[in-house]
């Protein structure tokens, strides 16, 4: 037997008899009325200047990202040798002024 889903529950009163009316929302407000899309665009100030900036494209490819941690690495590979380098010519020169010192003194 199938259900009778418009059956009204005892529990719930009858809204037109306890003078519970829905309000009328029907008038249409200002702001709901349709308004016309604007449809102009940010025009620049001279017409030849926009037609330039269309016209250019980016013509540099997008790097990898594995190609640059590669040249980041090469980078870093060379900064540290130089860094090498330094410490032997400060060493030299310090060693140079410790044997010229001691032979000041013998």
């Amino acid at each position: 037997m199938a259900k009778n889903r418009n059956k009204k529950t005892k529990n719930k009163s009858n809204q037109k008899k306890d003078g519970i009316v829905p309000i009328d929302v029907s008038m249409e407000a200002v702001g709901d009325a349709p308004q016309l899309m604007d449809t102009s665009d940010g025009n620049p100030s001279n017409p030849a200047l926009g037609a330039i900036n269309r016209k250019i494209k980016k013509e540099i490819p997008v790097k990898r990202s594995k190609n640059i941690r590669k040249l980041k690495l090469i980078a870093k590979a060379i900064v540290n040798s130089e860094k090498g380098e330094e410490k032997q010519l400060k060493n030299k020169s310090k060693m140079l002024r410790i044997h010229s010192a001691k032979s000041l003194y013998d």
